[in-house]
C-alpha cells in the first residue's frame, strides 16, 4: 500500500526532469564536461575529472532527493547536491587560476554553478518552511 501511494505522489507531482534547478545542473555538466575537453591530458584524472565528478553529483542529488520518501531526506540530498557545486565553484577558480580552459568557457560554467547554488539554497528554504 505505502509504495502504490508513493507512485501515485510521484506521478501526481511529475518527474525530477521538470524541476528547472536539475535541468540547470544538466546544463552545468555538460560545461563541465566542454570545458574540461581541452584540459592538459596530465588532467585526465586530476582536476578534470574531480570537476566532471562533482557537476554530475550536482544533478544527481537533486533526482535522487527527489526519489525519496521524505521531504527531510529530499532537503538532505538537496544540501549534498549543494556541496557538490559548491566544489563545482572552487575547481572553476584553480582551473582559471592555471589557465585551463577558454575564459568563455570558464565564465558559462561558474555562472550556471551560481544560477544553480541560488536555485538550491531557495529550494531548501522552502521546503523547510
Amino acid at each position: 500500500m505505502v509504495s502504490s501511494l508513493r507512485a501515485e505522489d510521484q506521478s501526481l507531482r511529475g518527474s525530477f526532469k521538470d524541476l528547472v534547478v536539475w535541468q540547470r545542473a544538466v546544463e552545468l555538466s555538460l560545461a563541465v564536461y566542454k570545458l574540461t575537453a581541452c584540459f592538459p591530458p596530465s588532467e585526465r584524472f586530476g582536476l578534470s575529472n574531480q570537476l566532471r565528478r562533482a557537476s554530475v553529483s550536482v544533478a544527481s542529488n537533486i533526482a535522487e532527493g527527489y526519489g525519496r520518501a521524505t521531504k527531510g531526506e529530499y532537503v538532505q540530498f538537496l544540501g549534498h547536491a549543494h556541496g557538490s557545486n559548491c566544489e563545482v565553484l572552487t575547481q572553476v577558480v584553480i582551473a582559471r587560476g592555471l589557465h585551463f580552459g577558454s575564459e568563455e568557457a570558464l565564465q558559462i560554467t561558474e555562472d550556471l554553478a551560481n544560477q544553480v547554488g541560488r536555485m538550491l539554497v531557495v529550494m531548501m528554504r522552502k521546503l523547510r518552511s
